[in-house]
Protein backbone atom coordinates (compact mmCIF):
# COMPACT_ATOMS: atom_id res chain seq x y z
CA UNK A 1 0.00 0.00 0.00
CA UNK A 2 0.94 3.28 -1.25
CA UNK A 3 1.95 5.96 2.06
CA UNK A 4 2.17 9.78 1.88
CA UNK A 5 5.77 10.88 2.87
CA UNK A 6 6.52 14.19 3.53
CA UNK A 7 10.69 15.59 2.84
CA UNK A 8 11.11 18.80 4.79
CA UNK A 9 14.00 20.40 3.35
CA UNK A 10 14.50 24.13 4.17
CA UNK A 11 16.92 24.20 1.27
CA UNK A 12 15.31 24.53 -2.33
CA UNK A 13 16.18 23.70 -5.60
CA UNK A 14 16.91 27.47 -6.12
CA UNK A 15 19.58 27.37 -3.06
CA UNK A 16 20.96 23.85 -4.92
CA UNK A 17 23.16 22.83 -2.00
CA UNK A 18 24.13 19.64 -0.27
CA UNK A 19 20.95 19.67 1.56
CA UNK A 20 18.60 19.96 -1.34
CA UNK A 21 20.52 17.57 -3.58
CA UNK A 22 19.81 14.80 -0.25
CA UNK A 23 16.33 16.03 -0.71
CA UNK A 24 15.62 15.14 -4.54
CA UNK A 25 17.38 12.36 -4.09
CA UNK A 26 15.28 10.81 -1.53
CA UNK A 27 12.39 11.67 -3.76
CA UNK A 28 13.56 10.01 -6.57
CA UNK A 29 14.45 6.37 -4.35
CA UNK A 30 10.93 6.53 -2.57
CA UNK A 31 8.13 7.33 -5.32
CA UNK A 32 8.51 4.01 -6.94
CA UNK A 33 6.97 2.59 -3.30
CA UNK A 34 5.30 5.77 -1.83
CA UNK A 35 3.66 9.06 -2.94
CA UNK A 36 6.32 11.83 -1.89
CA UNK A 37 6.41 15.52 -2.01
CA UNK A 38 8.74 17.91 -1.05
CA UNK A 39 7.88 21.28 0.89
CA UNK A 40 10.32 23.71 2.85
CA UNK A 41 8.31 23.28 6.09
CA UNK A 42 4.88 21.51 7.36
CA UNK A 43 2.78 23.02 10.16
CA UNK A 44 -0.69 21.35 9.30
CA UNK A 45 -3.75 21.16 10.38
CA UNK A 46 -5.36 19.41 6.94
CA UNK A 47 -4.31 15.83 5.39
CA UNK A 48 -0.99 15.12 7.21
CA UNK A 49 1.90 12.28 5.74
CA UNK A 50 2.22 8.84 7.03
CA UNK A 51 5.78 9.58 8.00
CA UNK A 52 8.05 12.86 7.90
CA UNK A 53 11.71 13.07 6.92
CA UNK A 54 13.21 16.10 8.20
CA UNK A 55 16.03 17.25 7.15
CA UNK A 56 18.38 20.30 9.46
CA UNK A 57 17.40 19.45 13.01
CA UNK A 58 17.52 23.77 13.87
CA UNK A 59 15.81 24.64 10.59
CA UNK A 60 12.61 21.81 10.51
CA UNK A 61 12.64 21.91 14.43
CA UNK A 62 8.96 23.87 14.18
CA UNK A 63 7.88 21.17 11.77
CA UNK A 64 9.06 18.00 13.37
CA UNK A 65 7.48 19.56 16.80
CA UNK A 66 4.24 20.12 14.89
CA UNK A 67 3.86 16.69 13.46
CA UNK A 68 5.03 15.19 16.28
CA UNK A 69 2.37 16.69 18.61
CA UNK A 70 -0.48 16.43 16.34
CA UNK A 71 0.13 12.81 15.08
CA UNK A 72 2.50 11.13 18.00
CA UNK A 73 1.70 7.37 17.08
CA UNK A 74 3.02 8.47 12.67
CA UNK A 75 7.02 7.69 12.14
CA UNK A 76 9.55 11.06 11.58
CA UNK A 77 12.92 10.66 10.41
CA UNK A 78 15.47 13.32 11.01
CA UNK A 79 18.37 13.37 8.50
CA UNK A 80 21.26 15.69 10.61
CA UNK A 81 23.95 18.28 9.13
CA UNK A 82 26.60 19.65 9.86
CA UNK A 83 25.60 22.64 11.34
CA UNK A 84 23.47 20.33 13.63
CA UNK A 85 26.49 18.06 14.37
CA UNK A 86 28.78 20.31 15.04
CA UNK A 87 27.46 23.10 16.51
CA UNK A 88 23.52 23.13 16.77
CA UNK A 89 23.01 20.21 18.97
CA UNK A 90 25.65 21.65 21.36
CA UNK A 91 23.56 25.35 21.03
CA UNK A 92 20.49 25.40 20.56
CA UNK A 93 17.26 23.57 22.20
CA UNK A 94 15.32 23.26 19.29
CA UNK A 95 18.23 21.52 17.80
CA UNK A 96 18.09 19.03 20.41
CA UNK A 97 14.10 18.67 21.20
CA UNK A 98 14.40 17.39 17.43
CA UNK A 99 16.33 14.51 18.49
CA UNK A 100 14.22 13.91 20.84
CA UNK A 101 11.21 13.73 18.97
CA UNK A 102 12.35 12.00 16.05
CA UNK A 103 11.92 8.43 15.52
CA UNK A 104 15.24 7.50 13.59
CA UNK A 105 18.42 9.34 13.15
CA UNK A 106 20.36 9.26 10.00
CA UNK A 107 23.76 10.58 9.65
CA UNK A 108 25.61 10.80 6.00
CA UNK A 109 29.44 9.52 7.79
CA UNK A 110 29.96 7.10 10.80
CA UNK A 111 32.51 9.66 12.88
CA UNK A 112 29.39 11.81 13.90
CA UNK A 113 27.84 8.87 15.96
CA UNK A 114 30.29 10.34 18.72
CA UNK A 115 28.31 13.59 18.98
CA UNK A 116 25.08 11.93 20.05
CA UNK A 117 23.98 11.51 23.48
CA UNK A 118 24.60 7.89 24.10
CA UNK A 119 20.92 6.89 25.20
CA UNK A 120 20.02 8.12 21.58
CA UNK A 121 22.55 6.13 19.44
CA UNK A 122 20.60 3.13 18.90
CA UNK A 123 18.09 5.63 17.31
CA UNK A 124 20.60 6.44 14.91
CA UNK A 125 21.82 4.94 11.24
CA UNK A 126 24.80 5.63 9.03
CA UNK A 127 23.33 6.47 5.35
CA UNK A 128 25.72 7.39 2.90
CA UNK A 129 24.84 9.73 0.09
CA UNK A 130 25.59 8.53 -3.38
CA UNK A 131 26.24 10.28 -6.84
CA UNK A 132 26.08 8.52 -10.38
CA UNK A 133 29.62 7.44 -11.55
CA UNK A 134 31.31 9.41 -14.40
CA UNK A 135 33.74 7.83 -16.33
CA UNK A 136 37.25 9.81 -15.77
CA UNK A 137 38.30 12.51 -18.31
CA UNK A 138 40.77 11.54 -20.56
CA UNK A 139 43.19 14.15 -20.91
CA UNK A 140 44.93 14.26 -24.10
CA UNK A 141 48.30 15.44 -24.30
CA UNK A 142 49.87 18.11 -21.63
CA UNK A 143 47.09 20.41 -20.46
CA UNK A 144 47.92 24.06 -20.10
CA UNK A 145 46.45 24.35 -17.07
CA UNK A 146 46.12 22.01 -13.86
CA UNK A 147 42.45 22.83 -12.62
CA UNK A 148 42.08 22.55 -8.50
CA UNK A 149 38.18 23.64 -8.00
CA UNK A 150 36.21 24.30 -4.78
CA UNK A 151 32.76 23.71 -4.99
CA UNK A 152 30.37 24.98 -1.71
CA UNK A 153 28.94 28.43 -1.86
CA UNK A 154 30.85 31.64 0.14
CA UNK A 155 29.74 31.31 3.33
CA UNK A 156 31.61 31.26 6.99
CA UNK A 157 31.29 27.21 7.32
CA UNK A 158 33.29 26.66 3.87
CA UNK A 159 35.95 28.75 4.82
CA UNK A 160 36.30 30.27 1.03
CA UNK A 161 39.34 32.34 1.99
CA UNK A 162 41.63 29.31 2.81
CA UNK A 163 41.24 28.62 -0.45
CA UNK A 164 41.50 32.13 -1.70
CA UNK A 165 44.66 32.11 0.38
CA UNK A 166 46.06 29.06 -1.11
CA UNK A 167 45.05 30.83 -4.93
CA UNK A 168 48.21 33.00 -3.94
CA UNK A 169 50.49 31.07 -2.17
CA UNK A 170 50.80 27.91 -4.93
CA UNK A 171 53.63 27.94 -7.13
CA UNK A 172 53.48 24.60 -9.49
CA UNK A 173 52.81 27.12 -13.29
CA UNK A 174 50.26 25.12 -13.97
CA UNK A 175 48.05 25.60 -11.46
CA UNK A 176 44.46 27.33 -11.66
CA UNK A 177 42.13 27.88 -8.86
CA UNK A 178 38.75 27.40 -9.83
CA UNK A 179 35.60 28.33 -6.98
CA UNK A 180 31.98 27.21 -7.72
CA UNK A 181 29.62 28.63 -5.71
CA UNK A 182 27.28 31.40 -5.08
CA UNK A 183 27.89 34.39 -2.37
CA UNK A 184 25.70 33.26 0.32
CA UNK A 185 28.16 35.89 2.42
CA UNK A 186 28.55 39.60 0.20
CA UNK A 187 31.55 40.29 2.23
CA UNK A 188 32.85 36.93 1.34
CA UNK A 189 32.09 37.77 -2.43
CA UNK A 190 33.59 40.61 -2.52
CA UNK A 191 36.62 38.74 -1.07
CA UNK A 192 36.40 36.38 -4.20
CA UNK A 193 35.96 39.54 -6.82
CA UNK A 194 39.30 41.08 -5.21
CA UNK A 195 41.46 37.81 -5.49
CA UNK A 196 40.03 37.67 -9.31
CA UNK A 197 41.18 40.75 -10.01
CA UNK A 198 44.84 40.87 -8.40
CA UNK A 199 45.69 37.16 -9.10
CA UNK A 200 45.49 35.46 -12.39
CA UNK A 201 45.55 31.64 -10.65
CA UNK A 202 41.81 32.34 -9.12
CA UNK A 203 38.98 32.49 -10.72
CA UNK A 204 35.43 32.45 -8.96
CA UNK A 205 32.68 31.09 -11.61
CA UNK A 206 30.02 31.85 -9.11
CA UNK A 207 26.55 29.41 -8.88
CA UNK A 208 26.74 26.80 -11.54
CA UNK A 209 23.62 24.25 -12.75
CA UNK A 210 24.04 20.91 -10.76
CA UNK A 211 24.83 19.40 -13.62
CA UNK A 212 27.45 21.64 -15.04
CA UNK A 213 29.05 21.84 -11.83
CA UNK A 214 29.95 18.24 -12.32
CA UNK A 215 31.30 18.24 -15.69
CA UNK A 216 33.56 20.82 -14.35
CA UNK A 217 34.75 18.96 -11.73
CA UNK A 218 35.02 15.76 -13.74
CA UNK A 219 37.91 17.70 -15.72
CA UNK A 220 39.73 19.41 -12.65
CA UNK A 221 43.12 17.94 -11.66
CA UNK A 222 42.02 17.36 -8.05
CA UNK A 223 38.92 18.85 -5.95
CA UNK A 224 39.94 20.89 -2.45
CA UNK A 225 37.20 21.13 0.31
CA UNK A 226 37.82 23.52 2.92
CA UNK A 227 34.95 23.44 5.38
CA UNK A 228 35.27 23.92 8.65
CA UNK A 229 32.29 21.69 9.79
CA UNK A 230 30.79 18.78 7.25
CA UNK A 231 27.96 16.37 8.06
CA UNK A 232 28.90 14.28 4.96
CA UNK A 233 30.14 16.51 1.63
CA UNK A 234 28.15 15.64 -1.13
CA UNK A 235 31.14 16.95 -3.44
CA UNK A 236 33.07 14.32 -1.58
CA UNK A 237 31.23 11.72 -3.51
CA UNK A 238 31.12 13.30 -6.74
CA UNK A 239 34.83 13.95 -6.92
CA UNK A 240 35.22 10.27 -5.40
CA UNK A 241 32.71 8.53 -8.12
CA UNK A 242 34.06 11.07 -11.29
CA UNK A 243 37.92 9.73 -10.68
CA UNK A 244 38.68 12.90 -8.90
CA UNK A 245 40.84 13.03 -6.36
CA UNK A 246 40.15 14.84 -2.81
CA UNK A 247 41.88 17.82 -0.56
CA UNK A 248 40.33 17.98 2.50
CA UNK A 249 40.11 19.55 5.78
CA UNK A 250 41.04 17.31 8.55
CA UNK A 251 37.57 17.64 10.77
CA UNK A 252 35.39 15.24 11.89
CA UNK A 253 32.80 14.81 9.11
CA UNK A 254 36.19 14.60 5.80
CA UNK A 255 37.37 11.94 7.85
CA UNK A 256 34.33 10.07 8.06
CA UNK A 257 33.76 10.26 4.26
CA UNK A 258 37.89 9.33 3.39
CA UNK A 259 38.87 7.44 6.40
CA UNK A 260 41.44 7.78 8.85
CA UNK A 261 44.51 7.08 6.62
CA UNK A 262 43.77 9.12 3.84
CA UNK A 263 46.73 11.07 2.89
CA UNK A 264 45.57 14.39 1.27
CA UNK A 265 44.58 16.09 4.95
CA UNK A 266 45.24 19.40 5.48
CA UNK A 267 44.68 21.37 8.89
CA UNK A 268 41.58 23.81 9.01
CA UNK A 269 42.02 27.15 7.93
CA UNK A 270 45.87 26.77 7.21
CA UNK A 271 46.20 27.88 3.76
CA UNK A 272 49.64 27.20 3.51
CA UNK A 273 49.40 23.46 3.93
CA UNK A 274 46.75 23.71 1.02
CA UNK A 275 49.06 25.07 -1.40
CA UNK A 276 51.92 22.66 -0.73
CA UNK A 277 49.12 19.84 -1.09
CA UNK A 278 48.29 21.72 -4.78
CA UNK A 279 51.72 21.83 -5.62
CA UNK A 280 52.58 18.59 -4.28
CA UNK A 281 49.14 16.79 -6.18
CA UNK A 282 50.10 18.12 -9.30
CA UNK A 283 53.59 17.56 -9.38
CA UNK A 284 54.60 14.32 -7.82
CA UNK A 285 52.81 11.62 -9.61
CA UNK A 286 53.11 8.88 -7.08
CA UNK A 287 51.37 11.64 -4.37
CA UNK A 288 48.65 12.20 -7.48
CA UNK A 289 48.15 7.94 -7.65
CA UNK A 290 48.06 7.20 -4.04
CA UNK A 291 45.53 9.83 -3.33
CA UNK A 292 43.36 8.36 -6.46
CA UNK A 293 43.73 5.08 -5.26
CA UNK A 294 42.35 5.68 -1.54
CA UNK A 295 40.04 7.44 -3.41
CA UNK A 296 38.93 4.64 -5.98
CA UNK A 297 38.66 2.47 -2.59
CA UNK A 298 35.88 4.17 -0.64
CA UNK A 299 33.55 4.41 -4.62
CA UNK A 300 31.85 1.74 -3.75
CA UNK A 301 30.43 3.20 -0.88
CA UNK A 302 29.01 6.23 -2.47
CA UNK A 303 27.19 4.11 -4.83
CA UNK A 304 23.20 5.20 -5.76
CA UNK A 305 22.13 1.66 -5.65
CA UNK A 306 23.36 1.24 -1.84
CA UNK A 307 22.00 4.26 -0.72
CA UNK A 308 18.43 3.61 -2.05
CA UNK A 309 18.24 0.54 -0.51
CA UNK A 310 19.66 2.02 2.96
CA UNK A 311 16.65 4.85 2.20
CA UNK A 312 13.73 2.52 1.55
CA UNK A 313 14.56 0.51 4.04
CA UNK A 314 14.44 2.48 6.95
CA UNK A 315 10.84 4.10 5.77
CA UNK A 316 9.55 0.97 5.19
CA UNK A 317 10.60 -0.75 8.61
CA UNK A 318 9.05 2.91 10.09
CA UNK A 319 5.97 2.23 8.28
CA UNK A 320 5.17 -1.62 9.10
CA UNK A 321 5.88 -0.93 13.33
CA UNK A 322 3.90 2.44 13.45
CA UNK A 323 0.81 2.14 15.43
CA UNK A 324 -2.01 0.88 12.70
CA UNK A 325 0.07 0.30 9.94
CA UNK A 326 -0.28 -2.44 7.12
CA UNK A 327 2.15 -3.99 4.77
CA UNK A 328 3.43 -1.75 2.04
CA UNK A 329 4.47 -2.63 -1.09
CA UNK A 330 8.20 -3.54 -1.54
CA UNK A 331 9.93 -3.67 -4.96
Amino acid sequence: MRKHILIVSPASARENNGNWQTASRWVRFLRAVHRVEIAGAWSGPGRAPDLMIALHARRSAASLAAFADAHPGRPAILVLTGTDLYRDIALDAAARASLQRAHALVLLQPAGLALLPMALRARARVIYQSAPSLRPYLRRGQARFADICMIGHLREEKDPLTFIRAAGMVIHPAARLLHIGGALDPTLGQAALEAQAANPRYRWLGALPHAAARQRLKRCHAMAITSRMEGGANVIIEAVTSGVPVLASDINGNRGMLGEDYAGYFAPGDAAALARLIDRVIGDSEFDALLRRQCAARAALFLPGAEQAAVRDLVDNLLLHAPGATTNTKD
